[in-house]
């Protein structure tokens, strides 16, 4: 089975975590179910978006626990492919140092608290992890401190497993995303000069929506990407090389 983009996941295991609330992690979860995958997804709520209420098995899930995290992966002992992208953010509010360290707990270490978990049920698949990390890895965020210091991280922990975990035939890579339109850029969205400030200076002109994301991570996953790994693949509409 292929989807629009023409790849084929037909008997692929994919766990995405992060994926309750009809953003990134559910537009790739639908993307890999269209293409012929076993897909499971994960949120901190209790049940997923109404929009794909039965569509996918469904775990809630903690990142910030570890036993937690450790318990569900050993239901996983053949995964294919795992994207990393629960994440959460507070425009405005990153300061706190106390938050700070909960906003890194959740999109940092528990980035690497799932994949170290996983890797086992990775290893015996020769699987592919991709990270969702963010533009705002490589630019300064004055409103989002702790957001892009965890981006940061995760694009750096994702250079350190590709080189770990080579030799286990897991290849480790990331998706950096622009302004995407989604409930976590909501409040940014508010402020309707921002939202003009992003669209001119991003080359194509708009803000992405959760769809643009789903073409890189079916690559990434794919055998067309076969010799990239710890790669952090831009896509943001060009606003990154302006």
């Amino acid at each position: 089975m292929t989807d629009k983009h023409g790849f084929d996941f037909t008997e692929a295991k994919v766990l995405v975590i992060g994926a309750s609330r009809g953003g990134i992690g559910a537009s790739i979860a639908r993307a890999f179910q269209v293409a012929g995958a076993t897909v499971a997804i994960t949120g901190v709520e209790a049940a997923p978006d109404e929009a794909d209420a039965g569509r996918f098995a469904y775990t809630q899930l903690d990142v910030t626990d570890t036993d937690a995290v450790e318990t569900f992966a050993a239901a996983h002992p053949h995964v294919d492919v795992l994207i990393n992208c629960a994440a959460i953010t507070k425009r405005g509010e990153e300061m706190a140092p106390d938050f700070f360290s909960h906003v890194l707990d959740v999109n940092l270490t528990g980035s690497l608290r799932c994949a170290k978990a996983l890797h086992s049920g990775l290893k015996a698949a020769g699987g592919k992890v991709i990270n969702i990390a963010s533009m705002y890895a490589r630019f300064g965020s004055p409103r989002n401190p702790a957001y892009g210091a965890s981006k940061a991280g995760v694009e750096q922990l994702t250079k350190s497993l590709a080189i770990a975990w080579a030799d286990d035939g897991i290849r480790v890579n990331a998706i950096a995303p622009g302004f995407i339109v989604t409930e976590q850029s909501a409040r940014a969205r508010q402020d309707q000069a921002f939202v003009k400030t992003v669209e001119a200076r991003t080359p194509l002109g708009r803000w992405g929506n959760p769809n643009d994301i789903t073409g890189a991570a079916l690559f990434l996953a794919s055998s067309a990407s076969a010799f990239m790994t710890g790669t952090c693949l831009p896509v943001d509409g060009g606003y990154s090389i302006v």
